[in-house]
């Protein structure tokens, strides 16, 4: 019988192409836009790419302080906390952008784009 690699330790070795993280990030953002994400899931999966790209590149006391840092932007409201992520995501070597929102064909080629990279 052929066993299944565990699924956290599969994603994290693909969320290290930061390629893939800055996919896998868009994806879950558009799916917040066309509303059909759960809101708890986000912060999930910026923890998921801090694994894959931060922490092998910090300190422990840095890699805590960063997360602690998420939980607290995570936290607020308003415009500070769209300059508050893309700090914090500048320091994982990802940004964050505004694209021209072409409806479904935009959707599709993200995914496309994520699949593609992460050779799935």
């Amino acid at each position: 019988m052929v066993k299944s690699l565990p699924y956290h330790p599969f994603l994290i070795e693909q969320l290290k192409d930061p390629a893939y993280s800055a996919g896998y990030l868009a994806l879950f953002l558009n799916e917040q836009e066309e509303g059909d994400l759960d809101i708890g899931i986000f912060p999930s999966a910026l923890k998921e790419v801090f694994e894959a790209l931060g922490e092998p590149n910090m300190s422990a006391d840095d890699a805590k302080l960063h997360l602690e840092k998420l939980d607290a932007l995570l936290s607020q409201n308003g415009m500070a906390t769209i300059y508050a992520l893309a700090s914090w995501l500048k320091a994982l070597g990802l940004k964050l952008t505004v694209a021209v929102d072409a409806g479904d064909e935009q959707i599709s080629a993200n995914v496309a784009e994520l699949a593609e990279v992460g050779n799935l």
